[in-house]
């Protein structure tokens, strides 16, 4: 692992969902053109980091988008068991770094700018840091470089969640009124939302 590696925040795409709810093929439905989980990417990309997606197949029309962008592909054989394990799989092939930048390919309407803020806040050594809207924490979550351990060995359906609540007093809450760090796509009505704008 090179050093320069270590001193910096990678960003991590959950992309490895089944999307059953949504009735399969949710990350490839298009929002202006443009896949969810592109779009998802593209304010990662924007926001400086590099990004890791996992993604739940090998091969495909989805991890071809991702690598079109210069997004890493990783394909993750446990994806089906759950979100911890996607989330372990990419820590794991981001390896030793200052920290991570976690979000979900699922959430296309985040602001770019709010990703720089919780990356900044990881590189000035926040342990974990994340966007709280209306008083509801929300994603997507930075992690600090000494959690690797911790990341890796997650496993099961609940993601990070544990961590989280583990070290929720040592966090950096960042307060937004970017509504898209609450709108996930579950279902084909959500994209109903004719899109959410930062307010500030």
């Amino acid at each position: 692992m090179n050093d320069r590696n270590q001193k910096t925040v990678r960003g991590i795409l959950l992309a490895a969902g089944q999307a059953r709810r949504f009735g399969g093929g949710k990350l490839l439905h298009c929002i202006d053109g443009i896949p969810i989980a592109v779009k998802a990417a593209r304010a990662m990309l924007a926001a400086g980091l590099s990004v890791t997606a996992v993604v739940r197949v090998p091969q495909g029309p989805l991890n071809e988008w991702f690598a079109a962008e210069g997004v890493q592909v990783s394909f993750c054989p446990k994806a089906d068991e759950g979100m911890g394990y996607s989330l372990a799989h990419g820590v794991a092939q981001c390896g030793q770094a200052q920290g991570w930048v976690v979000c979900l390919a699922d959430m296309p309407y985040i602001h770019w700018q709010t990703i720089v803020k919780v990356r900044e806040a990881v590189e000035l050594g926040a342990l974990i840091a994340a966007p709280v809207f209306e008083g509801k924490r929300a994603h997507p979550v930075g992690f600090g470089g000494s959690l690797y351990d911790e990341l890796i060995a997650l496993k099961g359906d609940e993601g990070a969640r544990s961590v989280i609540q583990r070290y929720r007093d040592k966090a950096q809450w960042i307060q937004t009124q970017d509504a898209g760090v609450m709108a996930d796509i579950d279902v084909p009505a959500d994209l109903q939302n004719p899109g959410l704008k930062v307010k500030e």
